[in-house]
């Protein structure tokens, strides 16, 4: 006779599998290193700086 397997654990064991391997399909996807954040708002900064800079010219 076989194991007895509790239904619902394995549906919620699936579901957490499935949650983490969309989870890094999206971090690929979508997300940026922390890094190229900051590089990102420096250069947005800098160009904010310089566009501010020539109003007043």
């Amino acid at each position: 006779m076989g194991d007895l397997v509790n239904l619902n654990k394995a549906r919620k064991a699936k579901a957490k599998v499935a949650a983490r391997a969309q989870a890094a399909e999206n971090t690929v996807k979508f997300g940026l290193t922390k890094a190229e954040r900051e590089a990102e708002a420096a250069r947005a900064e800098k160009a904010k700086r310089d566009l501010d800079g020539h109003e007043r010219e």
